[in-house]
């Protein structure tokens, strides 16, 4: 496996689902702004998509992989009959899970946004919306099962790809936005569903190759099923801290009008960067990182782990120093459009600055979680993480009366940065990862490069202060340039001064 590549063509089905999900979120601001029809749509969305995150981007491949590639290490007979019985396990789960919140919804739904129960006509709306999109959940379980499976066999394309579906189906109904009017969140929420569907089809006939559906509900829970699960709830806590994070600010950000929405924004631009330099990275390591601590091969895995965080920073450090540049500039171009007005943009902005801080942090916590996922331990990192959860609802909590929304990407980014602080710490004391001197040596070029760049990006940004103010029509247009003229500068100093070598394009890891 070569991991840049690896790397690269996860990322770019990831980037290519991340930009069309932008074309779909300029029309809903357009349409929806921040509007308490958008705050309600949102709450539906995001309890599916958080799940989709959950299960889709990492979480639940922590817990498979290791188990399913050391029984394909086997035999394909062995690994065929743990992926079955787990399937059967998860299909029959999901399905009462759905139906019991579906029944429940209304209770469901309060727990989620609070801030809604005392306003009946908000309440009413995301209730109804979620009950809508809640199916999704279990398509996209079942989906992130077949992507595992692929992963396994390191084929990431397929995977990667699926998530455009949903995106596509949203922008097909929000083209009619203007025929549907108040009707137009209920299609939306429709569409999230089908998508759902659409997408474990899709996947399906990928996974074939590997693997054969077989139902059978006379469950096995053999010593291996059952270990399975007991490592898959700590996974998706600890490697989804991130997005359970997220969706606590939701909860806390429910009490302050449009609150809700502008985290939502200021989420998706931070999320195209992340979705490369922690999610695509952790996703591709995991099955050749397993394979090599099943094996004992030591030099093997500290050479992928070093190059994997490498990688990563060489990813996030760039977006971080960008965002905290450029976060009303960034909003504006992208979002700051009909609906949308300037105090959206301004309250948005302010939520991605902070969460522009915590990027490197937030693509550290996949990353570290992953070396432990790779050595069976789901444990350590779900306490990591608890302890970080709790510390993010104290801080939001606290704070929130008094600073209002901003607080949560605050106590977000403060949290995850103890994360990744004690995830380290605990690799490092168990010799679970080791720095060898060549990260060593690429990290500060990469940390000049870096700072280099947002000089630059800064620089670009002044000179064309006029072509990006809120009214300006083309504004869009000149934050793309920006954005390709800071990337070229960056890619140049970095091949100059060798914070990223064109060979390891070659490596074999």
């Amino acid at each position: 496996m070569n991991l840049v590549k690896s790397t690269g063509t996860f990322g770019f089905y990831t980037i290519i689902s991340r930009l069309f999900g932008y074309l779909r979120d300029v029309l809903i601001a357009i349409f929806l702004g921040t509007s308490f029809i958008a705050d309600a749509f949102f709450v539906a969305f995001r309890i599916p998509n958080t799940f989709r995150r959950l299960f889709a981007e990492g979480t639940f491949n922590a817990a498979f992989v290791p188990s399913y590639s050391s029984e394909l290490v086997k035999s394909k007979t062995k690994s065929n009959k743990f992926a079955n019985e787990i399937f059967n396990l998860l299909f029959v789960g999901l399905l009462f899970l759905v139906l019991i919140i579906e029944i429940f919804m209304p209770a469901f739904v309060g727990l989620i946004a609070p801030g809604f129960v005392d306003f009946n006509e908000k309440i009413e709306l995301a209730t109804d919306l979620t009950r809508i999109t809640f199916p999704f959940l279990l398509f996209v379980s079942l989906s992130s099962f077949f992507a595992a499976i692929l992963n396994s066999h390191n084929k990431f394309a397929a995977a990667s790809a699926a998530p455009i579906i949903l995106n596509l189906i949203l922008i097909g109904i929000l083209f009619f936005g203007k025929y549907l009017d108040d009707n137009l969140v209920y299609y939306l929420s429709y569409g999230v569903s089908i998508a759902g569907l659409l997408q474990l089809i899709f996947l399906y006939k990928f996974v074939k190759k590997y693997y054969s559906i077989k139902i059978n509900f006379q469950f096995n829970l053999n010593k291996k099923v059952k270990v399975f699960f007991k490592k898959l709830f700590p996974s998706i806590f600890s490697s989804g801290v991130t997005q359970i994070n997220i969706l606590v600010g939701t909860i806390i950000a429910s009490f302050q009008a449009s609150a809700v929405s502008y985290l939502y924004y200021a989420d998706r631009i931070y999320q195209i960067n992340l979705a490369i330099a922690g999610i695509a990275i952790g996703v591709v390591i995991l099955p050749q990182l397993s394979k090599h601590v099943y094996l004992k091969k030591k030099n093997k895995i500290i050479q992928i782990q070093n190059k994997a965080l490498e990688l990563s920073m060489f990813l996030s450090l760039p977006a971080s120093v960008a965002l905290f540049i450029g976060s009303e500039e960034i909003i504006s171009a992208l979002f700051g459009y009909g609906s949308f007005d300037e105090e959206a943009v301004s309250n948005s902005a302010k939520a991605l600055y902070y969460f522009g801080l915590g990027l490197p942090a937030f693509a550290l916590i996949k990353v570290f979680s992953t070396f432990f996922f790779a050595n069976n331990d789901t444990k350590t990192p779900f306490y990591i993480s608890l302890f970080s959860v709790i510390l993010n609802i104290i801080i939001s909590i606290y704070y929130f009366k008094s600073i209002g929304f901003i607080i949560i990407p605050i106590a977000t980014t403060i949290s995850s940065w103890f994360n990744s602080i004690i995830l380290f710490i605990y690799l490092k004391n168990r010799s679970l990862f080791k720095f060898n001197r060549i990260f060593l040596v690429r990290f500060i070029r990469i940390i000049l490069t870096s700072i280099m760049m947002g000089i630059f990006f800064k620089y670009l940004i002044s000179i064309l202060e006029n072509q990006l103010v809120y009214d300006y029509y083309f504004k869009s247009f000149y934050l793309i340039l920006c954005v390709l003229l800071g990337l070229v500068f960056y890619l140049l100093v970095s091949f100059v001064i060798k914070a990223f070598n064109y060979k390891d394009l070659q490596l074999k890891y």
